[in-house]
């Protein structure tokens, strides 16, 4: 984490972006040299022979002409390949991607302050929400370091699509919601999205100007669980992401023609700065060791995970933690830096709140009520369905 903690008050975290330089078009002869070096591990004398041929043949003719195109798209574009990377991908891919493409962890908490222990579930989130917000705070400000190799600084952007992101499913190709902005950039949204029992509340992370506190957190938290807990469960509408992504699409789309605030509710869970997810874990074992979180993180609950959000920090009922992370917006490196960054604030607090307890008047969460009739209800019984299956193929394969 060296570059993590690069040491330049005058920095800003994104100050550099537009100065980088622009993604370089590697020589023809170096790519299929590299072609060519990767395949003869796998190949017979015969078969490699043969490469070298179609490789030769390829370099005079099609492959050269090839690449002058991209050349000439390399001229116009500061990343040639990003594009191109990201559609194929991620966004045309059609599968579900909760459990093919997404990325998921367990947070290292219960090595140390966090061991798992039941009743604990509420406390220890309002904590770890708050340091997930002050994160999120320092980002706006741009007073999180640059990393650099060596005095190199390399591209920040990436942590622009962590907080405030979500994929929206299209029929043919998904795409990319990001609603994040700097302080210098002006306003961006500031509530936090929590799944329960089938249900989605939101809530404002700041009241006059100023975070809440894991008090005020914890107040928030209990009156979801409790709520949730005393009354039926919701319909459970996020196990829609988990669907094939034409299918969800459709089944959006048709969401959104039933009441125009379904759509309104939808935005607010796409612009949300991240979703918290509380597992009830009732019918369930509750996980105790990375294995375990890892495997409950990828394949636990599908109405309280919203499948397409950058960022869904998961609580367990026995107080250890995890994320889930659609794919598309960032790289891992990017969880792992947040990550890093919370373990280190709870280890310097031993994993407690050691400010004031005070509590202000703030307006209790919201619940987002979605409009469904017997076809939606149908269509989470069917993501739900073919999640379970999923499900049970991933548990097969070992993975």
């Amino acid at each position: 984490m060296e570059n993590q903690l690069a040491k330049s008050p005058e920095e800003r975290t994104f100050q550099y972006q537009d100065s980088l330089p622009a993604l370089p078009v590697p020589s023809l002869e170096e790519s299929l040299k590299k072609y060519l070096d990767s395949v003869k591990p796998f190949a017979n004398e015969e078969e490699y022979k043969k490469t070298e041929e179609i490789v030769k043949k390829f370099k005079n003719g099609i492959g050269g002409k090839l690449h002058q195109k991209l050349l000439e798209r390399a001229k116009g574009k500061r990343n040639w390949l990003e594009e191109w990377w990201l559609n194929v991908a991620y966004l045309d891919v059609r599968v579900p991607s909760q459990l093919n493409v997404n990325f998921a962890g367990p947070s290292a908490h219960f090595e140390h302050y966090w061991p798992p222990k039941e009743g604990v579930q509420l406390e220890r989130g309002s904590i770890i929400l708050w340091h997930n917000l002050n994160y999120w705070q320092r980002l706006r400000q741009e007073k999180m370091p640059v990393h650099k190799v060596g005095s190199t600084p390399l591209d920040m952007n990436q942590f622009r699509m962590l907080f405030s992101t979500c994929k929206v499913p299209g029929v043919n190709r998904d795409y990319i919601m990001n609603y994040f902005k700097t302080e210098s950039e002006g306003q961006s949204p500031s509530h936090i999205a929590v799944l329960c029992r089938g249900r989605v509340f939101v809530f404002e992370a700041l009241h006059e100007g100023c975070l809440l506190t894991p008090p005020e957190l914890l107040r928030h938290l209990s009156y979801i669980h409790e709520k949730c807990h005393q009354e039926p469960p919701g319909f459970g509408v996020a196990a829609l992401t988990t669907e094939e992504r034409t299918q969800w699409a459709k089944a959006r789309a048709y969401l959104i023609g039933l009441d125009p605030e379904n759509l309104a509710s939808l935005e607010r869970i796409q612009s949300s700065l991240f979703v918290y997810s509380l597992e009830d874990n009732s019918a369930l074992v509750t996980p105790e060791d990375y294995s375990q979180i890892l495997t409950m993180v990828l394949t636990g609950d599908p109405t309280v995970r919203w499948g397409d959000k950058s960022y869904n920090l998961i609580s367990f009922s026995n107080g250890v933690f995890g994320c889930n992370c659609d794919h598309a917006p960032f790289d891992a490196m990017v969880m792992v830096n947040i990550a890093h960054y919370v373990d280190e604030r709870i280890i310097e607090t031993e994993g407690r709140w050691m400010g004031s307890e005070k509590v202000r008047d703030i307006p209790l969460p919201e619940e987002l009520l979605f409009t469904v009739d017997e076809k939606i209800l149908n269509d989470i019984k069917q993501a739900k369905a073919q999640f379970l299956q999923e499900k049970r193929i991933y548990g097969r394969k070992g993975r």
